[in-house]
């Protein structure tokens, strides 16, 4: 069956995420591609993967969407899957456009994306959805441990676990966009990432938790899928958000032995890790396909597999001169 390419952007290092879409469309017998976009193609491992990578500007760039929708007109290309958090807000808030241009772009409401890049907010949504979350502290009279982050930040950069006025630096104090709060005791508490699949009527239709064994540049690394108590917690509380499509990945604390969960920060895009759970059986890739180009319509799925470890390592995209020319 012929259809529409799909797009995937800012796609860097994302192999797993290519390799996964091209699994899908063949899965389903559609005979379309996978295209990516980079500032840097040239340097993109994903980019080799995938069937061809375009250049564009910096997302900031005022000709960033002109450029995008040209890709797009060119290449057929029916469906757009961004990858990073500073496309979000610039993608939601052109969707209408390249929906008119004939492409629907995997992003949620701009007023969700919005809630979710700015930390503050993401506090307000989490005690809108009844679900608690670290106590807010004040850095002039401070109670330790404290832990700082930015409020628009990502890939754990500028943060700190503060345990004493010593480590309460000059540096710290004048940060313009740190918040602090306390810290969660990881000795009591596991460090959780859920991948949630949202369909196009904004109801959720997977969970899959994924406990952090362990982390590298703000990724899980090692880590298990565990079909626990935070299902039915996340079922309840967020089973349907307005505006909010494909997916999203929120980082939760939880204890065990009480049943307590503290919301971190939610993710409006795929995570890092999803291989994780794509390989425990929740297909995403195939679900956007399902209802982006097959037009069906989703029922919610519990059926992936529980305790799946996922390992990583670094592997390699080997290029050779002569191949370098399509970029």
């Amino acid at each position: 069956m012929m259809t529409e390419n799909i797009l995937i952007t800012s796609v860097g290092k994302r192999v797993s995420l290519v390799r996964i879409f091209q699994e899908a469309l063949r899965k389903l017998s559609l005979q379309a591609k996978v295209y990516t976009t980079d500032m840097k193609p040239e340097m993109a491992p994903a980019g080799f993967v995938s069937d061809g990578c375009f250049k564009v500007p910096r997302v900031t760039d005022d000709n960033y969407i002109n450029r995008l929708i040209d890709i797009c007109c060119t290449n057929n290309i029916g469906l757009i899957i961004p990858t990073i958090d500073t496309e979000l807000t610039l993608l939601a808030e052109n969707k209408s456009l390249l929906r008119e241009k004939g492409v629907e772009v995997v992003v949620s409401s701009t007023d969700f994306v919005c809630a979710c890049r700015d930390k503050r907010k993401t506090s307000v949504l989490f005690q809108q959805l009844d679900i608690c979350i670290p106590e807010i502290r004040d850095k002039y009279h401070p109670k330790f441990p404290l832990f700082a982050k930015p409020y628009d930040g990502s890939l754990s950069k500028d943060i700190y676990v503060i345990r004493n006025i010593e480590e309460l630096t000059p540096e710290i104090m004048q940060h313009p966009k740190l918040i602090f709060m306390e810290y969660i005791d990881k000795t009591q508490y596991k460090e959780f990432t859920v991948d949630m699949y949202y369909g196009k009527d904004n109801k959720v239709k997977a969970i899959i938790p994924r406990e952090r064994v362990e982390i590298r540049a703000g990724e899980i690394n090692k880590g298990y899928t565990r079909k626990n108590y935070l299902v039915s917690f996340l079922k309840e509380r967020m089973n349907y958000i307005p505006g909010v499509v494909g997916c999203i990945c929120m980082q939760l604390f939880y204890n065990e032995m009480m049943h307590k969960v503290f919301g971190i920060e939610i993710n409006p895009r795929f995570g890092g890790g999803y291989p994780l759970s794509y390989y425990a059986g929740a297909n995403f890739p195939e679900y956007l396909l399902r209802e982006y180009f097959l037009n069906e319509s989703l029922s919610y799925t519990d059926g992936w597999k529980d305790n799946t470890l996922m390992l990583r390592y670094d592997s390699e995209v080997i290029v050779y001169e002569e191949e370098g020319v399509r970029f």
